[in-house]
């Protein structure tokens, strides 16, 4: 008897899933996991004396009939105010059936937005983690959205807010880079069909903005918090850096929400509370280690939207969606609906396996 597993290559990984699926199917994947923890954990890391990192992130979805790992390789350059890579490798998924344990599929490369292609490694489950927040944390009346970033991640941020809250009307875009932000600016206001005006400053970004979100490489604050006003919503994505402090390539942990961001919110969300004690991300950890946070007070996305966490109550409200690590609920599940759509539409390559009983036997 022989097995049957699905290897999927890059090229057959495009043009598959919808950031409205991908934000559906991850709040489906933490939601689950709030009722059984064990099917869930953060993601862990491991170093070498090279500057190789390896991320891994195991995790399911049970309601969708998945359970499996998926990794990822970079190479870090030292130090700087922005994390940068010698290399970035393709993610690799191995995507089991949760109720027999069959290898189903092995998936090399990234499932990107289904729209938008390929922008930027793990994007699409980055940015539609971020819409789970922008689901239940902004106002109703939403228009204006400050965006921090413009390189791919941020179009895939931008498009997580407005598959949302569609009634956004404008967003101003800012980056370091004059170019980059006029770019960005003309190519996505066409994409997106609304207006989008680059600006020359942080405090731009956030005077009048409803929503302001990061997607950024930075490893250092982008704003003074002090500067936010009551009713805006704040979303960072910026991961912990513990490990590559322990390993001597940072000096301090990465940073892209300073303190103040965190004692104003009156509301705190975050995608899984074990993360900032395992991986100590800066923007939630030190603010903790400081006294101006309740470890506590923090909310879940597995909370949020239920009796527990119901969102924002009240239109003053200043609220913080720190999207705290990549988690293998959310991995998992946007690969199974990869996979199932890729095999519908016959790409791939079968292969063959033996059954392990039928392995020859040593005499």
């Amino acid at each position: 008897m022989t097995r049957r597993v699905l290897l999927l290559r890059p090229q057959e990984l495009q043009g598959l899933v919808t950031m409205k699926e991908a934000i559906d199917i991850i709040e489906q994947g933490y939601r689950e996991a709030r009722d059984y923890p064990a099917i869930s954990a953060p993601r862990r890391r491991v170093h070498s004396p090279g500057g190789v990192r390896v991320s891994n992130f195991p995790g399911g979805v049970h309601g969708l009939g998945v359970i499996g790992t998926g990794e990822r390789p970079d190479k870090l350059n030292k130090g700087g105010e922005n994390q940068t890579k010698a290399f970035r490798g393709y993610p690799v998924h191995l995507v089991h059936d949760s109720n027999n344990g069959h290898l189903l599929a092995i998936m090399i490369g990234g499932v990107d937005e289904k729209t938008l292609g390929f922008t930027s490694v793990m994007a699409l489950r980055t940015a539609a983690t971020s819409g789970i927040g922008f689901r239940y944390l902004p106002r109703q009346d939403v228009k204006v959205a400050g965006l921090f970033g413009s390189a791919g991640q941020a179009a895939n941020q931008l498009l997580a807010l407005l598959t949302e809250r569609r009634s956004i009307t404008k967003v101003k875009v800012y980056s370091r880079d004059p170019d980059n932000r006029r770019n960005f600016a003309e190519k996505y206001s066409k994409r997106f069909n609304l207006e989008i005006i680059p600006v020359d400053t942080p405090e731009a970004v956030i005077k009048g903005s409803d929503v302001v979100h990061c997607a950024t490489n930075t490893s250092v604050p982008l704003f003074d918090g002090n500067l936010l006003e009551p009713g805006q919503h704040v979303t960072g994505i910026i991961g912990s850096n513990v490990q590559l402090v322990k390993s001597g390539y940072r000096s301090s942990r990465r940073r892209e929400i300073d303190d103040r961001t965190a004692e104003r919110a009156d509301l705190i969300v975050c995608n899984l509370r074990e993360t900032i004690l395992t991986e100590e991300p800066g923007d939630l950890h030190e603010p903790i280690e400081k006294g101006l946070v309740n470890f506590d007070d923090i909310f879940e996305l597995g909370e949020l939207g239920t009796e527990l966490c119901p969102g924002r109550t009240s239109d003053d409200q200043i609220t913080y969606h720190k999207n705290t690590n990549g988690n293998g609920v959310a991995d998992l599940g946007i690969a199974m609906r990869a996979y199932e759509l890729a095999k519908q539409d016959g790409r791939g390559t079968w292969l063959d396996f033996a059954e392990p009983e039928d392995l020859p036997q040593a005499i």
